[in-house]
């Protein structure tokens, strides 16, 4: 980090927050501007015209929208994103409820599509044109071409529902809720940590399908850029010269490739890690997974405003910080960086 000029880091922050200010004007206009009527969902369409009019001013829906936004403002600066038609609690409430699901699903899909996708696309780089290359290439094309909710609703009817290999929708059998007191809310860690190993593995049983059918996409990207960095190092001149010392292929891969395609890997990674917190909606929605993706969506159909707007924000936040980590990092590791930087 000592490599990366104060100057430098305090720009790249600096199109972070104009960028998340941006965000939260796109956002909050759009969500004024849709025609839908909170005020409706509230009280309900036969509702008196006074009612309906005293709880449009109570929610500040009377005002110019330049003073909602302000006043929007002041209550993120807070904490507050309001209240949720949906369930009647505070958003931030049932957020803080629904996105650990979300990222203990996005987190598990992101691990197996690196520990799948970089091995992959590195053996296929190196037997470039082979049967296994051409093998890595139709999954990268599948992953790329078939869409998520075909591929969930399949892996449920085979797995689940013929071979009985995998648990069903939800995150955990029903008559295990409520036995895992939430710590860290990811019931995986939280029920090892409670020693409630039996609920652990039906917990796993529930999330391994969803966690390989979203990990799949990410997969094949990932394989297909591991791959196009790797052959772009293997034709350079200090991998033909190991080569000639007699390094074999797959410790020149090892020891003289992977270092140097690190540093484009993490920005690939982190694109890919904030694609699957924001893509997770129609994998929850097959899964029945209690996310915030499925929540988003049950927000939606009400035209509950203030979880559609703060769920955006939320994830666009998180897509943008990973982006913001995955260049500072290429700056920090990438000497070419750091000399274009001064």
């Amino acid at each position: 980090m000592k490599e990366l000029s104060v100057a430098e880091f305090g720009r790249r922050l600096a199109h972070l927050l104009v960028s998340l200010f941006i965000l939260l004007c796109v956002t909050f206009v759009i969500g004024r501007v849709l025609p839908t009527d909170p005020v409706g969902a509230i009280v309900g369409e036969l509702a008196d015209p006074a009612a309906y009019a005293a709880m449009r001013a109570r929610l500040g829906l009377d005002l110019p929208i330049y003073q909602q936004f302000f006043l929007y403002l002041n209550g993120l600066a807070h904490g507050d994103f309001g209240t949720a038609v949906l369930t009647g609690n505070p958003v931030s409430s049932d957020l803080a409820q629904a996105f650990p699901a979300t990222f203990e699903l996005a987190t598990l899909a992101v691990i197996i599509s690196t520990f799948v996708g970089v091995p992959l696309g590195l053996v296929a780089a190196l037997f470039r044109d082979s049967f296994i290359d051409k093998i890595a290439r139709v999954v990268a094309l599948v992953g790329h071409s078939i869409p998520v909710f075909w591929f969930g609703i399949v892996g449920l009817v085979i797995f689940y529902a013929g071979l009985n290999w995998v648990g069903g929708p939800g995150r955990i059998d029903v008559f295990y809720e409520g036995l895992v007191t939430p710590q860290t809310g990811l019931l995986l860690i939280d029920s090892l940590l409670q020693g409630e190993t039996e609920i652990f593995w039906n917990a796993l049983g529930h999330i391994i399908l969803p966690a390989i059918i979203l990990a799949y996409a990410a997969m094949a990207y990932i394989t297909r850029m591991t791959r196009s960095f790797t052959l772009e190092q293997l034709s350079q001149d200090y991998v033909i010269a190991a080569r000639a010392k007699g390094v074999s292929p797959f410790g020149t891969i090892w020891r003289h490739v992977l270092p140097n395609i690190a540093v484009q890997l993490i920005t690939i990674l982190a694109i890919s890690y904030g694609g699957l917190l924001e893509g997770a909606v129609v994998t929850e929605i097959v899964f029945s997974w209690p996310g915030i993706g499925q929540y988003m969506t049950n927000a939606l159909m009400i035209g509950d405003m203030n979880a559609i707007v703060a769920g955006t924000i939320i994830v666009g936040f998180i897509f943008m910080l990973l982006n913001f980590l995955a260049d500072v990092a290429y700056a920090v590791f990438d000497p070419r960086m750091r000399e274009a930087a001064r």
